[in-house]
C-alpha cells in the first residue's frame, strides 16, 4: 500500500528556497518542479519524496495522481482533447468518470506505460515515476503546445515545465550558440535554452532518469528517446485539391469541436486574416452560445486591419471586442512581458498577446488563436526561400544562410554586432536547422517541417502557453493540433503554396465558410509599428537601455553599432525597428532573470 509518509507535511521548514525567479511579477499558473539524484538537503515544499526522487509542487492533491495499483505517481500539465476515446479504451464509462486528465494518464500509463504515449492527443508535459523501478519518464506532447526544460550538469537534476521554476539551481553563464541563433531568429531554436546548464525537452520525446546504459562514475545519466517524428508522407497525390480540401475540412470540424469547452463561454484572438477567422468561423458554428473575438490596433498613426475583423465578426455574428494600443502601453508592458516568457522572444506582437489576454480574461477563460496555418498550409514566409533555391546561382547563398536571412533579423549583421571573442566561440558551431534542410523532402515540405518544428514549438507555441497562461487563460491553438500538423504533410505540396496562391488546401477546406474579401486578400501579417515607436517615441529610453556600459548585453554586443541603428544611420530597408525590438526584449529578458 502507498506509504502516506511520502507526501511530506507542507508547513515544515522555515527555510525554503524560493521557486520564483527573480522578478516578483511572475506567478506561475501551475508551478512544479522535480529534483533527481541528490535529493536529501532538499528543503523546497516537497509533495512527494522517494528514493532519488523529489516532487515540488504548490498543491499535492491538485497536481499529483497516482495510479490504482499505486506504482505510478504523475505530475504534470496534461489537456487531453481525445478523452472518450482514451476512456473508451480502458473500458472505463465517460458518465462514471470524475478524475481529470492527469489521472486518465496514470490509468493509461498503468496498462501501456510509455506506449500509452501514441495514444494521447492534446497539450501535455508531464513526468511519471516508477516506484518499482525507480525510473523517471519525462514526456512532451507532439508539437510543443506545453514545455518542459532540464538541467544537464550536476548531482542533482532539476526539470520544470517553465524555466523559471528551476531559476534557483543552475548559473546564470549565457550559452553563446543559443545567443547567436536568438539574434537570427528572435528566438532560442531546438534543445538549447539562453542558459548553458539547462536543456528544453523537444517536442515528441521522452527523457529518462536513469539512463538503462551503465554509468559513469560520479555522473548521472539520461536518455532521450522519440515516440513522434514530424515527416513528410505523401499521400493521394493524384487527387484534387477539392478532394485534400474535403479531408481538411473533415479534420478542422473534429479539432476545432473538441477545443471548444463544454457550458461556458470562449473567446479567439481575431487578427481579420485567414487562419484565425476560419478558427473563429468554426468556433461559431459548433458552439451554443455567442463567440467573443478580440482584435488590435495601434491607433490612428497606423496601418490595420479592423475593417477585416470585423467584417469576420459581424459574419460570425460573435461579441467582438477592439483593444487599442498606445506606443506607451508597448513600452511600460515590455519588462513584465519579458518576465513571462521562459526564454526570450523578440517578437513584437509579445506584448500585444499578452494585453489582449487580460482583455480577454474579463469574459472568457479559454481563447482559441489562429497560430499554425502559415507553418502547416505555406504562408508567404516561404517564397524568399523558394526564389532562393532557384536563382541560388546568382544570390550565392547556401540554403542555411537563405533560411536564416529569411527571418530578416540580425543575421547578415553578426560579424559586426557580436564583439570579436563572441563571434568566435559561436563562428563554427553547427546550426539546429542544418539537418531538416538537407533532408530528401520535397523543398517547401522541408521549408514547413522547420517552421512547425522550431519556430512553432520554440516561439509561437511557447508565446501562447507562456502569455495566456500569465493573464490567466488556457490558449488552445487548434491549426497546430497534432492530427492538423500531421494531414498537412500528407498534402502535396502544390495544394499548399499554389502559384500566388497561399495556403491554397485551407481556403478550399473553408471556402463555404468566410466572405470572399478574407478569402481573397494577400496575407499582410499583424504588422507592429517597431519602426515608428524607437523612430519617434522610444528612442531616448532605449539608448539609456541598450548603450549603457552596465546593460545585460554589453558584455558580448558592439554597443556603437547599436547606437547607429538608434540613429537610423544607413536604414535603406527599414529594419532598424525590428532589431531594436529584439535587443530590448533580451536586455529586459536579461535584467529580469538575472
Amino acid at each position: 500500500m502507498l506509504d502516506k509518509k511520502l507526501f511530506l507535511n507542507y508547513k515544515g521548514s522555515q527555510k525554503q528556497k524560493t521557486s520564483v525567479p527573480p522578478n516578483p511579477l511572475v506567478e506561475f499558473a501551475s508551478s512544479w518542479r522535480i529534483a533527481w539524484g541528490k535529493t536529501e538537503e532538499i528543503e523546497d515544499k516537497t509533495g512527494w519524496r522517494e528514493g532519488q526522487l523529489a516532487i515540488i509542487c504548490s498543491n499535492q492533491n491538485a497536481q499529483i495522481n497516482i495510479s490504482h495499483s499505486e506504482k505510478f505517481v504523475v505530475v504534470g500539465d496534461v489537456w487531453l482533447s481525445n478523452r472518450l476515446e482514451l476512456l473508451a479504451k480502458l473500458g472505463i464509462s465517460a458518465n462514471s468518470w470524475e478524475g481529470c486528465d492527469r489521472q486518465l494518464v496514470a490509468q493509461l500509463w498503468e496498462r501501456w506505460e510509455v506506449e500509452c504515449l501514441p495514444l494521447l492527443v492534446g497539450m501535455f508535459a508531464f513526468a511519471v515515476w516508477d516506484r518499482e523501478r525507480q525510473v523517471l519518464r519525462v514526456a512532451r506532447d507532439r508539437t510543443g503546445a506545453r514545455t518542459l526544460y532540464y538541467t544537464n550538469v550536476g548531482a542533482t537534476r532539476w526539470i520544470g515545465s517553465q524555466l523559471g521554476a528551476i531559476a534557483p539551481y543552475h548559473s546564470r553563464a549565457i550559452d553563446l550558440t543559443a545567443l547567436r541563433d536568438y539574434l537570427c531568429c528572435s528566438f532560442v531554436p531546438g534543445d538549447r535554452t539562453l542558459w548553458q546548464q539547462v536543456r528544453e525537452l523537444r517536442p515528441g520525446t521522452v527523457l529518462s532518469f536513469p539512463d538503462q546504459l551503465p554509468q559513469q562514475a560520479g555522473c548521472l545519466s539520461h536518455n532521450i528517446s522519440a515516440y513522434w517524428e514530424l515527416r513528410e508522407q505523401l499521400v493521394e497525390t493524384e487527387q484534387s485539391l477539392e478532394w485534400h480540401g474535403a479531408k481538411l475540412r473533415c479534420v478542422l470540424d473534429e479539432v476545432v469541436r473538441e477545443y471548444l469547452p463544454a457550458n461556458q463561454p470562449v473567446g479567439v484572438f481575431l487578427s481579420g486574416g485567414l487562419d484565425s477567422s476560419c478558427i473563429a468561423a468554426l468556433a461559431a458554428q459548433f458552439c451554443d452560445r455567442p463567440i467573443h473575438t478580440y482584435s488590435i490596433h495601434f491607433g490612428e498613426e497606423c496601418a490595420n486591419e479592423l475593417e477585416f475583423s470585423s467584417l469576420v465578426a459581424r459574419h460570425c455574428q460573435t461579441q467582438h471586442h477592439i483593444l487599442e494600443i498606445s506606443f506607451r502601453d508597448m513600452w511600460e508592458k515590455l519588462p513584465e512581458t519579458m518576465a513571462y516568457l521562459d526564454d526570450p522572444i523578440g517578437d513584437p506582437l509579445t506584448v500585444p498577446n499578452l494585453l489582449l489576454g487580460k482583455m480577454a480574461r474579463q469574459s472568457v477563460e479559454i481563447v482559441l488563436n489562429g497560430e499554425g496555418g502559415d507553418p502547416c498550409f505555406g504562408g508567404p514566409k516561404n517564397q524568399p526561400m523558394l526564389i532562393n533555391s532557384l536563382y541560388n546561382s546568382i544570390t550565392n547563398l547556401d540554403s542555411l544562410a537563405a533560411y536564416l536571412i529569411s527571418f530578416q533579423k540580425c543575421a547578415a549583421d553578426l560579424p559586426q554586432l557580436l564583439k570579436p571573442e563572441v563571434l568566435a566561440a559561436v563562428k563554427t558551431e553547427p546550426s539546429v536547422f542544418s539537418e531538416d534542410l538537407n533532408s530528401t523532402a520535397n523543398y517547401l515540405n522541408r521549408l514547413m517541417a522547420l517552421n512547425i518544428k522550431f519556430k512553432g514549438a520554440d516561439q509561437i507555441l511557447t508565446k501562447v502557453n507562456n502569455l495566456t497562461q500569465a493573464a490567466g487563460l488556457h490558449g488552445r491553438s487548434p491549426l497546430f493540433d497534432q492530427r492538423i500538423v500531421d494531414l498537412s504533410m500528407t498534402v502535396p505540396p502544390e495544394y499548399k503554396l499554389s502559384g500566388v496562391v497561399e495556403k491554397a488546401v485551407l481556403k478550399q477546406a473553408v471556402a463555404n465558410l468566410l466572405p470572399a474579401q478574407i478569402l481573397d486578400r494577400p496575407k499582410s501579417g499583424m504588422m507592429v509599428p517597431v519602426q515608428l515607436g524607437f523612430k519617434k517615441f522610444w528612442q531616448r529610453e532605449a539608448r539609456g537601455l541598450l548603450l549603457s556600459k552596465k546593460a545585460a548585453i554589453a558584455p558580448y554586443f558592439n554597443q556603437s553599432l547599436i547606437g547607429k541603428w538608434l540613429d537610423y544611420e544607413g536604414d535603406t530597408w527599414g529594419r532598424y525597428g525590428v532589431k531594436l525590438w529584439l535587443l530590448t526584449s533580451l536586455e529586459l529578458w536579461l535584467q529580469a532573470n538575472k
